[in-house]
């Protein structure tokens, strides 16, 4: 954990406050750890003792709101608060395994909102378990029957906290890769064809029936204990195409295991049979998330409003990783919006 995740732990005597408040009982701490997988936002393992002799070990995470940055609101992450309600009005309230939420608190001093949940002891994160077929369509098959069943509470007034993906948020990561690919149109200039067309396919997204999404569905990002699937990091959220986060969960994958991820997935999420666009939209899905991490690893170009998009800081090279700008044009060119036929370099 960096040093400057560690000085925003808060102190011992604070978070012995703190967790009484949430738990509604004298919590003695009996030890921490620092989380290991900590990112963004620090967090720690603490186990404590309540008041009536019971121990917790619990799953601590501290922060704010992300900045208007390329990560931030005007992007695709909500930050520590928005997480917390995430578990509070969603997640609790359905049927879906997820670590427990045991609530969530405000540090008056530092204005951190804290997140605390149960840690799942004996639980491995799905990456390390690579070269299973049946975890991984476990994983598929529990993201399908939550955007099935979510999808009907949608008009709860509880969701209308959530983030809602619409034209301007897709098309905003194509404009920002545009403006990456205009400095490099001396060798990619199918990449700035591409980011024009992307309007084209965002309408199939739009139509996909709306449902909450995790946002960032990755193998890291859900955890297996006893053959059960719990997926942690709910920061982005959202009510978006259930699409993506069958992208997000199969991106890199082989093909037998992706196809494999697609078939749990829709037999769950649609019993009565897939909508015949489901294909193209997967691949639209697919797409946007490579506009999404081209941005990324581009971020530090980008200056003054951030995710606004303009203006660039030339002074850092653009950085563009070949299996990135391979991905691009191959989805491209499925979706019918660049042609296979051109002979420029496809990233090198």
């Amino acid at each position: 954990m960096s040093s400057v995740a560690c000085s925003r732990l808060p102190n011992l005597q604070t978070l012995d406050v703190g967790l009484t408040s949430v738990l509604r009982s004298q919590a003695t701490i009996l030890d921490r750890q620092p989380n290991a997988y900590a990112s963004t936002f620090p967090s720690d393992i603490v186990r404590c003792q309540l008041g009536n002799g019971r121990e917790l070990r619990l799953l601590c995470k501290y922060g704010g709101d992300h900045s208007m940055s390329l990560s931030g609101r005007t992007g695709h992450k909500g930050g520590v608060p928005y997480e917390a309600a995430a578990y509070r009005h969603v997640l609790r309230t359905s049927r879906a395994t997820t670590p427990k939420f045991y609530g969530a608190y405000k540090d008056v001093e530092t204005g951190d909102t804290w997140l605390i949940l149960e840690y799942l002891d004996d639980s491995v994160r799905l990456r390390k378990m690579r070269e299973s077929s049946a975890a991984m369509g476990l994983a598929a098959r529990w993201i399908g029957r939550f955007h099935n069943t979510t999808e009907e509470r949608l008009s709860d007034a509880s969701m209308r906290f959530l983030s809602r993906y619409d034209a301007e948020y897709y098309l905003g990561w194509a404009r920002r890769t545009s403006l990456l690919a205009g400095h490099l149109r001396h060798r990619f200039s199918w990449l700035t064809t591409l980011c024009g067309r992307f309007e084209d396919v965002v309408a199939l997204l739009l139509a996909s029936p709306p449902t909450v999404i995790h946002g960032e569905y990755y193998p890291s990002n859900v955890l297996f204990r006893a053959g059960t699937v719990y997926p942690i990091d709910w920061e982005s959220a959202a009510v978006a195409a259930g699409e993506l986060d069958l992208a997000t969960l199969t991106e890199s994958w082989g093909a037998e295991i992706e196809r494999h991820c697609e078939l749990e997935y829709q037999r769950v999420r649609w019993p009565e049979g897939s909508p015949a666009e489901f294909e193209r939209r997967l691949c639209s899905a697919r797409l946007y998330l490579q506009f999404r991490w081209l941005c990324h690893e581009n971020r530090d170009l980008f200056t003054g409003n951030g995710a606004g998009g303009e203006p660039l800081d030339w002074s850092h090279k653009v950085k563009v990783p070949p299996y990135r700008l391979k991905q691009l044009r191959s989805l491209g060119e499925r979706l019918g919006l660049i042609g296979a036929d051109s002979d420029e370099d496809a990233g090198s």
